[in-house]
């Protein structure tokens, strides 16, 4: 099927008893539902119209916003288009908008693939995968991003999933961020700086309810934490759906609206973003990578449930 959204791929996997089901849509490469045995664990969204809000995107080849769209390689200031005219910045990298197409697929998995072409702003030429697989629990995804250029190529990763556990509003869920320094930020969210999150009102690793904050900010995890990050929503049931990110992912981003379009209206909606450099990297380098002439970044991240339930391998 295809749409706004480009090309419709449904996932199914029978694990542990349940159904996993997932929906990816071709543009953008983007999440637009999960389901474990019923539960949707994204918002409800109707894939005939664009995602809202970067809904379950890929960002590449850098997330979250670069200052004016400038930067400067080497002797040269390059300028991206301006696709944030709130903030005046280049949003999101280069793909949002781009239409994927299918490298592998199996009834529980797909493997999609873009290009990046040497552009203004951006003099890189990229082959970049994402690959989706529905697990017992969630979702494990993996990002490849191969630099098929003869330069250098400076490169971030970032997702954009919004996260849900089943009909429970989202501003009855507990937000916990493992981060352990928030990255402030000025009045167009370009950072000016860090600040250690202990003793102050961006330690969110105990935990609030949504319906206490609003965010739009972005949080440095702790590189050396064995078997990557967790950050999570648990419903007050004790049910939790979490953003797992592995080593490469230094990152965090939390995005809540309280107008995420529904059929039934707007909604408030939680968007955990894992990274693997902090906002406008173009400019500050912090987090950034650079890809050699065929050098190859992988990533990993996963969407997780939790409903308490204990089962055996089916």
């Amino acid at each position: 099927m295809t749409g706004a959204a480009g090309t419709r791929y449904e996932l199914a996997l029978w694990a542990q008893g349940r159904w996993v089901r997932g929906v990816i849509t071709g543009v953008g490469a983007a999440i637009r539902h999960l389901s474990i045995d019923g539960v949707a664990l994204t918002p409800d969204i109707d894939d005939r119209a664009p995602a809202p809000f970067f809904c379950g995107k890929v960002l590449v080849p850098w997330p979250n916003r670069v200052r004016d769209g400038r930067w400067t390689h080497g002797a040269r200031t390059l300028q991206l288009d301006i696709t944030d005219p709130v903030h005046g910045t280049a949003l999101h990298g280069l793909l949002c908008t781009a239409a994927y197409r299918p490298v592998t697929r199996s009834p529980s998995s797909i493997t999609l693939s873009a290009r990046i072409l040497p552009q203004d702003g951006y003099p890189f030429h990229l082959d970049t995968e994402v690959h989706y697989r529905l697990a017992a629990d969630g979702l494990v995804t993996t990002h490849c991003v191969r630099n098929v250029g003869p330069d250098c190529a400076p490169v971030a990763v970032g997702a954009h999933p919004f996260l849900a556990i089943g009909d429970v509003p989202t501003d009855k869920l507990t937000l916990t961020v493992d981060g352990v320094h928030h990255i402030d930020v000025d009045d167009r969210l370009i950072p000016s700086g860090a600040t250690a999150v202990e003793g102050t009102d961006w330690d969110l690793r105990a935990g609030r309810t949504v319906t206490d904050i609003d965010l739009d900010d972005s949080w440095s995890v702790p590189r050396e934490r064995a078997g990557g990050t967790v950050h999570s929503l648990r419903a007050p049931d004790g049910r939790t759906v979490s953003l797992w990110a592995d080593a490469n992912f230094g990152f965090v981003h939390v995005f809540i609206t309280r107008e995420f379009p529904t059929a039934d209206g707007f909604v408030t909606a939680v968007a955990l973003e894992p990274m693997t450099a902090q906002p406008d990297a173009l400019n500050s380098g912090i987090g950034l990578r650079w890809l050699r002439a065929g050098e190859t970044l992988c990533a990993s991240w996963a969407i997780r449930y939790d409903d308490g339930c204990r089962r055996e391998d089916s």
